[in-house]
């Protein structure tokens, strides 16, 4: 199976794509689910499908080791390759190498102008050109709406894909008017697309369901069906 085939058949590819099915060069994304159901995952699988379209992707994980968000790739790849041969799941981890670059922030020291300065520097010295940005781990329950409006700001001037994880309570059922659960009913507007993890406790699996989409790619309501062994989407 080679890249594009690898490509083709993550049906993630749709969040890359607007109602008809050319590729959006911007968006702001948002994942969000109760901790353990997979948030990263699925960030990275979003990553993943980035870097097999010839993309760079930046990973910013918030609060987090540089060893743990590599073992998510680690793990996710190996998901995906498993059915490939030794010499295919190589030349796919070589390219995960080098289009995937991991930069670690503080809780406290995340910001859009620290951000920003980190990815000018990296784009004038030539080191990498990301059209892609993950933001793993940002606390969205202890910052206010323009400090996420700096970013979308910054999504809009460069044209970037930037997608967000945060983490839902169980206990607080606030929710925005267009169902953005909290802590991010206030901030919702800002983004084009909300995922929201949900575990049936009926269920073995997992969904992602889409809260909103304003791009058109797909209607609000839709879900996919996760692997809660391996979160792959199914």
């Amino acid at each position: 199976m080679q890249k594009m085939d690898l490509a083709d058949s993550n049906p993630l590819r749709i969040f890359a794509q607007d109602a008809e099915g050319n590729t959006v060069d911007k968006r702001m994304g948002l994942i969000m689910s109760r901790a353990g159901l997979g948030k990263t995952a699925i960030l990275v699988q979003i990553a993943l499908d980035s870097i097999l379209r010839g993309n760079q992707v930046l990973h910013v994980s918030v609060g987090q080791s540089l060893d743990k968000t590599r073992a998510w790739y680690d793990d996710i790849l190996k998901g995906i390759v498993a059915d490939l041969k030794t010499e295919d799941s190589n030349e796919l981890r070589e390219l995960v190498l080098r289009n995937r670059l991991i930069m670690t922030f503080d809780e406290v020291t995340f910001s859009r102008p620290k951000l920003e300065e980190r990815f000018n520097d990296l784009v004038a010295q030539d080191i990498f050109r990301p059209t892609c940005i993950i933001i793993d781990g940002f606390d969205f329950a202890n910052t206010d709406q323009q400090t996420v409006a700096d970013v979308k700001d910054m999504a809009d001037s460069m044209g970037l894909q930037i997608w967000f994880s945060a983490r839902c309570h169980r206990e607080d059922d606030r929710l925005s008017d267009e169902g953005v659960p909290a802590p991010c009913h206030e901030v919702g507007s800002l983004f084009d697309t909300v995922l929201v993890i949900h575990a049936d406790k009926d269920q073995p699996d997992l969904s992602l369901d889409v809260i909103k989409d304003s791009t058109g790619c797909v209607k609000s309501g839709k879900a996919l069906e996760l692997d809660p062994a391996t979160y792959l989407v199914k």
